[in-house]
Order: structure tokens, then sequence, then C-alpha cells
């Protein structure tokens, strides 16, 4: 639901393309929720949304989402703001971990983020969630049993939890091997030289 998010992993993915060792990085996606009581309601406009949640005019918001779909298009990536369906993340959360279960976590966040920033799908309808699966390969019919359970749900509170407990409230937030952090989404440099500096670290741990 964070537009910054999917302006980071953008970001972070144009680091990593620079990077020469990219091969032996292992991406592993942590679920937040910006807005855990946010109801999905199709007919609310994402400007009116934002102006409710931050206390702000309509016109305001607007303008805050004007800018990030700016901030958006600087790395390819072209928001439709308009489009987007107000809906509790919950679920596509869910969906993720079952995803990382069939080792596409990371192809299903693109497609998660696709489908609501630029194609205006409702990320919390399960019938959206299982095409999303099917495309890559996790099968529907597990995707329907997980989403009409409670599958997951203590895999993303978990990840939740972990958040808080080291003083994450805010995303986008990346942790390195546990040890080094990037807050926000940083330029593309910021990323490569942590990996950088990682690599380092690991060949002077293998002399």
């Amino acid at each position: 639901m964070c537009p910054f998010c999917y302006i980071g992993k953008r970001k972070f993915e144009m680091a990593l393309e620079q990077f020469s060792e990219k091969d032996k990085v292992e991406i592993i996606w942590k679920s937040f929720q910006l807005d855990p009581n946010k109801v999905t309601d199709p007919n609310k406009n994402v400007n009116d949304y934002l102006a409710e949640r931050k206390g702000i005019s309509v016109q305001k918001a607007k303008e805050m989402n004007d800018y990030v779909t700016g901030v958006a298009a600087a790395v390819g990536l072209n928001y439709k703001l308009d489009k987007a369906i107000v809906a509790n993340s919950f679920d596509s959360h869910r969906f993720s971990h079952l995803a990382k279960k069939y080792g596409v976590q990371n192809e299903a966040e693109e497609l998660l983020f696709k489908a609501y920033f630029i194609e205006g799908k409702n990320t919390a309808d399960h019938t959206i969630l299982t095409e999303i699966g099917n495309v890559l390969g996790v099968d529907p019919l597990e995707t329907q049993s997980v989403l009409e359970s409670d599958q997951y749900a203590d895999e993303v509170n978990e990840d939740i939890a972990e958040a808080q407990n080291i003083g994450i409230n805010g995303v986008p937030f990346f942790v390195f091997n546990r040890k080094y952090a990037v807050s926000g989404a940083q330029e593309s440099k910021v990323f490569l030289e942590v990996l950088n500096t990682l690599e380092k670290e690991l060949e002077q741990q293998t002399i």
C-alpha cells in the first residue's frame, strides 16, 4: 500500500544490477501494515482516504499523491493512483508468505505492487490474488484454501511484531544480513554502498 515501497524496490534493484555479486543476494520480504484497521472500499478515492487518515484537505492529499506519482515516474513506474482501490493488505501479506513457500515471493510482491499502483486492481480480492498466484505457478486451489482460512496469519503477525521489536515504525525499511539498515526509498548508490561493504566484510572473513 505504501507508494514509496515500490519506488524503494526499484531503486534497490538498480543497485543490485550494478553489484558484482548479485547472484549471492537472497531477498526475503517481511510483512508490515501501515494501517491495520483499513477497511477495503472499492468506492473510496485514494485522495479521500489519505485526507481522512492524515487529517488534511482532499486537495493537499491530491498534491501529495501527485508528488509521489512524479517520484515513481523517475524510476520508470507509471502510477495511476486515480484508479487505485483502497484495500486492507492483510490477505495479500498472507498470500506473500504462500508465494515464499513456492520460491516466488519477490515476483509476487512485484505483481502485487503493479496490481495496486498501476492496474487499479483490488489486492484484497481473493480472485485477484489467486490469479496473481496462478501466473507465478502457485497452485490456485491451494491459494484459495489458504485465503479462505487463517493460514499464514501467524507469520504475518510475527513479522509485524519483529519490526516493532527492532524499532521499525515505517516503510520501506531494508535490513542487510541483520547488520545494516536502510530506511526509506534511498538512492540506488546508498544500497550499492551497503552491498559492497558487506561483500568486503565477507571476503575478509574467508581470508
